[in-house]
């Protein structure tokens, strides 16, 4: 089949990798236009934009896709299926009608659990035990098409936002090279999306970051993971920020937000409800260190509270 493909992140290029490994015509990849990333603010090609042109493919970067003269270069490819994944643009129907066989989306949840731009960051935020991977065949509203196939994996009680994500990566690029052998066939039995159960993942706000000492330890957590690596959990440390990247939940309580022990085994800190072993932090302007490492050149003492 002759393919466009749309994606921006890792979690695309995931993806472009194993389509291209599978011997796909590949014939038009668009992404995102290069920003501005690091601390130069250079500007920086996408990942997927780097293994595309790795590959001699061609690479298309509008800012929109609203004009017919945007549209253009995709009409003229005159593709079999068109494969979206974290692309980063809403596709107008004139858009979605191009390619004989549709749009085709990969996206990192159950549908309709989770619809929108940050569904793995949301899924462990809430707390939940399962995700997975929908391809879905794409329709104008936000995440809302056809379901083609449904891939479950369980999530960790230890994983990250960046672990899960590198799982959901590998799964959504094998799904997908296996939708693509047997669309005909997925696309006469695919199922509408039930009304029942459908939550929307907004994108994470940095004021979403710092830690309410007062919810449980379970929920802040989930809180650490979900918002590792991006935008991190934060607390106060003496007026100064800290970012907290890893912490166990504990039984010991006490008032919310007071330090219970500091010591080689971590910093221990009541919750509302039990209390977090921290294991891993970052004071502002420094590494991320263990506990261990942190305490060594901080002097923590039980009675200091955080959040203040």
């Amino acid at each position: 089949m002759k393919i466009i493909f749309a994606g921006t992140p890792d979690f695309a290029a995931c993806a472009l990798q194993a389509l291209i490994a599978a011997g796909h015509d590949i014939a038009l990849v668009l992404t995102q236009p290069d920003r501005p990333a690091g601390r130069g603010m250079k500007l920086t090609a996408s990942p997927v934009k780097v293994l595309a042109e790795q590959h001699g493919i061609r690479v298309y970067q509008p800012e929109k896709l609203r004009t017919p003269e945007q549209q253009a270069p995709l009409a003229e490819i005159e593709a079999d299926v068109m494969i979206v994944a974290a692309y980063g643009l809403i596709l107008p129907q004139a858009v979605l009608n191009l390619p004989k066989l549709g749009c085709l989306n990969i996206h990192g949840s159950l549908l309709p659990r989770w619809r929108g731009a940050a569904p793995i960051h949301r899924a462990i935020l809430a707390g939940d035990t399962e995700t997975g991977i929908t391809i879905m065949q794409m329709d104008a509203g936000l995440d809302t098409g056809d379901m083609l196939s449904i891939h479950r994996t369980a999530i960790e009680a230890d994983d990250t936002t960046a672990s899960l994500h590198d799982k959901l990566a590998d799964q959504g690029a094998k799904a997908l090279v296996e939708a693509l052998e047997n669309l005909p066939e997925l696309q006469q039995t695919r199922q509408v999306q039930p009304e029942a159960g459908v939550t929307y993942a907004d994108k994470l706000k940095r004021e979403e970051s710092q830690i309410d000492w007062h919810k449980s330890a379970a929920e802040l957590d989930q809180m650490i993971r979900a918002f590792n690596p991006f935008p991190s959990a934060q607390t106060l440390l003496t007026g100064q920020a800290l970012k907290i990247w890893q912490a166990t939940v504990c039984p010991q309580s006490g008032a919310p937000g007071t330090v219970l022990a500091a010591d080689k085994d971590g910093l221990l800190v009541a919750c509302g409800s039990g209390s977090l072993r921290i294991t891993e932090l970052q004071k502002a302007g420094s590494k991320r260190v263990t506990a261990a490492a942190f305490l060594s050149g901080n002097s923590i003492e039980a009675g200091l509270k955080l959040g203040e």
